[in-house]
């Protein structure tokens, strides 16, 4: 099982502010959404390229490429042209600080 990594302050985002943090090797970005923090790959399914710099619209992310869309929730994509969703990391909060890990190995 894959060791929780501590990434960042609480609360050094505001509402609607993300940053983009290295976890084994994987860049991962951390989004705050109305008080929540979800964590997602930074990575467009359609065509590999980093995502996080999109337009957050609520709780989707669009992709500054190609327009694709993803909500950062769940990373479930939510328009063409991507069709494969964007992997989610387990977060949590200990100690008023972002903790992730990546699970798909586990």
């Amino acid at each position: 099982m894959s060791d929780w990594i501590d990434v960042v302050d609480q609360d050094a985002l505001a509402d609607g502010e993300h940053v983009v943090v290295e976890v084994d090797g994987a860049d991962v970005a951390i989004f705050k959404i109305d008080g929540e923090f979800f964590a997602i790959e930074d990575v467009c399914t359609h065509d590999g390229a980093e995502i996080a710099s999109g337009e957050l619209d609520g709780d989707e992310i669009i992709c500054p490429r190609h327009g694709a869309r993803f909500c950062v929730k769940t990373g479930a994509v939510k328009s063409a042209p991507a069709y494969e969703d964007i992997p989610c990391f387990p977060l949590r909060i200990e100690n008023h600080r972002i903790q992730v890990r990546d699970d798909r190995w586990d």
